[in-house]
């Protein structure tokens, strides 16, 4: 079984900051492709940012303001989100890509986070 946990999410007025985390537990070997998605209220689930070992991604409407990082040795993915909008407002939600074994991986997702950006 493996396990996500995802922290930071909160209220923060416009034009503020958040950093949300993600920590992976569990039994598997190691960790290929992490990525943030979100979900607004009546909205599709979109993808926001992802990272892998060589590169990094972002949706248009968060280049330049947020930064997606990882910490291998802790098993944890950030999302650092600065100059917020309220249309940011969202469940953030993290995934992961685990190899459970020589020739198999999992997709896990975390419980998400709700990020709330108003004055």
């Amino acid at each position: 079984q493996v396990q996500l946990v995802e922290s930071g999410g909160g209220l923060v007025q416009p034009g503020g900051s958040l950093r949300l985390s993600c920590a992976a537990s569990g039994s598997f070997f190691s960790i290929n492709a992490m990525a943030w998605y979100r979900q607004a209220p009546g909205k599709q689930r979109e993808l926001v940012a992802t990272i892998t070992s060589h590169s990094t991604n972002y949706a248009d409407s968060v280049k330049g303001r947020f930064t997606i990082s990882r910490d291998n040795a802790k098993n944890t993915v950030y999302l650092q989100m600065n100059s917020l909008k309220a249309e940011d407002t969202a469940v953030y939600f993290c995934k992961v890509e685990v190899v459970i074994s020589a020739f198999r991986t999992n997709n896990v997702w975390g419980q998400g986070t709700q990020v709330t950006v108003s004055s």
